[in-house]
């Protein structure tokens, strides 16, 4: 029978049995990212079931999701927030579980920086990006050309 070994150990984990604080008298971080997981886990949950009541449901079916749909759908500021926070919600659940996949799985602490490095700035792209989407849209806009077409 073939033992499968552990992800990596390090004096780190045996550091955290110490309550809510390690040697060195830093928070520690790794608790607060457990907790975070399993509430934005919840909230997500909540935020993406919603979104796809009111878009399927109420909003007429897939054959109804376009332009004017998500025009409509953003004038209002509730639905702006609400996507903003999904968005938010996702990437940082997304980002803080591949941290702790990188962290258990990248052996050599160089190439575990520079796998956190690109990780931390896709997202804060995407984040950015999305922010910006959300809340420079604007409806007057013909979408086949930069002619505005409200009065």
């Amino acid at each position: 029978m073939t033992d499968i070994a552990q992800p990596r150990s390090s004096s780190r984990s045996r550091s955290l049995k110490g309550g809510g604080r390690n040697r060195s008298g830093q928070t520690n971080f790794e608790l607060y990212g457990w907790l975070f997981m399993r509430l934005s886990g919840l909230a997500l949950v909540v935020l993406v079931l919603g979104h796809l009541f009111v878009n399927l449901m109420l909003g007429g079916g897939i054959t109804a999701l376009d332009f004017g749909f998500v025009a409509g759908k953003w004038a209002n500021p509730l639905w702006q927030v609400w996507d903003l926070l999904m968005l938010w919600l996702a990437m940082l659940h997304g980002t803080n579980g591949m941290r702790t996949i990188i962290n258990d799985y990248a052996e050599k602490d160089q190439t575990r920086f520079w796998l956190k490095a690109l990780l931390i700035t896709a997202s804060i792209v995407i984040v950015v990006l999305g922010t910006l989407v959300i809340f420079t849209f604007d409806p007057c806009l013909d979408p086949n050309s930069t002619l505005t077409v409200c009065k």
